[in-house]
């Protein structure tokens, strides 16, 4: 074990878990919450809750001897799966916080989603193998990256006057510029593999944004 960067990980980790499912639990108990706070409080709790099946047990691998490499791998799983949910209600409160009507986008969200949860479903995915081919990898996340590069088009057109979430585009953008480079090369180039604290980063700035609303 390399104790120098196992232990700022973790310690990023643990209170990332922290202050995003903190968060969560505070925005859905918070007085006179309208429909958009309890979906905002939700989107935390999601958010958190899923990616603590996979940072958990990277936290457990760097200080406790044995092979995780199942229980990281099911926890990517449900980590893309929750993801998945994060921006599809995403759509939701831009849809409540900005009265919009248009259904066709909604249908094409739902329709990404969809068929994001339905690839990662698929064993071809190996998720629980050491050796997961890079080709699922990559199919899986054709429909999330439309997903978000429609996110980021839709808040930059909705939100650009709004004070509260006027850079949530940016930070979704920076996300996946993070994001992208680890599911291509993080194999080849395991240091690639750091880059998922800026894009983790960009999900905390997300959730302050959460806050503020």
């Amino acid at each position: 074990m390399k104790l120098m960067p196992a232990l700022p990980e973790s310690i990023f980790d643990v209170v990332y878990l922290a202050f995003a499912i903190g968060s969560g639990i505070s925005l859905l108990k918070r007085k006179g919450s309208n429909s958009i706070t309890r979906l905002l409080g939700l989107m935390a709790l999601i958010l958190g809750c899923g990616d603590a099946f996979h940072l958990v047990p990277r936290v457990l691998n760097y200080w406790v001897p044995g092979d995780w490499t199942a229980a990281l791998g099911i926890g990517k799983l449900v980590t893309s799966i929750t993801m998945t949910f994060f921006y599809l209600l995403l759509e939701h409160v831009r849809r409540i916080r900005y009265e919009i009507k248009n259904e066709t986008i909604l249908y094409a969200v739902y329709a990404l989603s969809v068929a994001r949860i339905i690839l990662c479903l698929f064993p071809q995915n190996m998720w629980t193998s050491a050796d997961a081919p890079l080709s699922w990898g990559i199919y899986r996340n054709i429909p999330f990256l439309i997903l978000g590069i429609l996110s980021i088009i839709l808040w930059h057109r909705s939100a650009k006057d709004d004070k509260v979430f006027c850079f949530l585009w940016l930070a979704i953008l920076l996300s996946f510029a993070f994001y992208v480079p680890v599911v291509l090369w993080a194999d080849k180039i395991p240091l690639l593999g750091m880059l998922m604290l800026p894009k983790t980063v960009m999900y905390i700035w997300m959730i302050v944004m959460f806050k503020k609303a």
